[in-house]
């Protein structure tokens, strides 16, 4: 029997959350098998939402699914082998959903192969491609799937679980295409309009330095042999406010929180460490903790982001203004 690795109990009861919260809502977990997606699906079930657990995996989903339902009572999960990349394999899922719960309000695009991750230098055109299938045609295909019924209910979320714009030690295919998602992502909220119309939230959210990323699939011993060498003096820094990584449970429970609060998060992108410090979070370390938080960026910049990176020219001939966002 399959043993999920890296367990560990819930930690809702920290966030200041009802119980039960969300009940009557249903929710589709990409990658929600393990790690941060499995994290925030037992997070969601315990706000009282039905769970369906898309992942191309079938034990862990399979484990997951019972993890869930013995947590809260059976059919509050059912797990569906599932291809983010694949339109037939996603609608399949889509009508087991729609068959087992009636509808979906909540998307979270989570799934991901950190173990195709490699640098600039190093990665195959077939590597980037699968992680771009992946992070930014899984995230389209199931928003077309799902959010269409959001909008008629005027009832919905959608969120992205976003990374680093320029990993500091690499893998960039990764950052690469799961920058694509987010710009999905961004578009969405843009094209949807306020969410007091549409009655649908869309926003990313950084799991930074949460749980133990899974292999999917498991990497060729070549490819294991190369992280080896990338990674052999690179020790993964403690994340602020803990002893090391964040636990899954403690990253679920903190996007769980965005998801309840997704109409005053809808355009925005969230990091986990932001979420926290809403919650009055007691972290086991908390004078490591950061005390400020950076502006929040322009639209119009934001519009134009990769324009404003880097140094750029030495001697601007207009006068320079923050990027923060305007006040009004």
């Amino acid at each position: 029997m399959y043993k999920i690795p890296n367990l560990g109990p819930l930690a809702m009861d920290k966030s200041k959350l009802q119980k039960g919260a969300l009940a009557g809502d249903v929710a589709v977990v990409t990658g929600g098998a393990g790690n941060v997606g499995l994290g925030v699906a037992r997070s969601l079930a315990w706000l009282g939402v039905k769970i369906v657990i898309a992942d191309v995996t079938e034990e862990p989903g399979k484990a997951a699914e019972e993890l869930i339902n013995e947590e809260n009572e059976p059919g509050t999960a059912l797990f569906v082998k599932t291809d983010v990349t694949s339109e037939s394999s996603m609608k399949k899922m889509a009508q087991k959903a729609f068959d087992a719960f009636g509808k979906v309000d909540i998307l979270i695009n989570n799934a991901m192969a950190m173990s195709l991750g490699a640098s600039i230098f190093t990665s195959t055109v077939s590597q980037l491609d699968r992680m771009y299938e992946i992070a930014a045609r899984g995230t389209l295909i199931g928003i077309q799937l799902f959010v269409p019924g959001m909008q008629e209910r005027k009832h919905g979320v959608v969120t992205y679980m976003s990374t680093a714009f320029c990993h500091p030690v690499g893998p960039s295919n990764y950052c690469a295409a799961k920058a694509a998602g987010a710009s999905i992502m961004m578009s969405l909220a843009r094209e949807l309009g306020p969410v007091e119309n549409s009655g649908v939230s869309a926003f990313t959210f950084l799991p930074a330095g949460v749980g133990f990323p899974r292999s999917v699939p498991p990497p060729t011993p070549e490819m294991m042999e190369e992280f080896k060498k990338r990674f052999k003096d690179f020790k993964m820094p403690a994340m602020p406010g803990y002893e090391g990584n964040i636990p899954a449970e403690d990253g679920g429970a903190a996007l769980a929180y965005c998801i309840v609060h997704a109409k005053e998060l809808h355009g925005s992108g969230v990091i986990v460490q932001q979420a926290f410090r809403q919650m009055d979070w007691p972290f086991p370390k908390p004078e490591t903790v950061q005390k400020a938080d950076f502006q929040r960026i322009d639209d119009m910049a934001l519009a134009m982001l990769f324009s404003f990176t880097g140094p750029g020219f030495a001697d601007p001939k207009v006068p320079l203004m923050p990027i923060g966002r305007r006040q009004s």
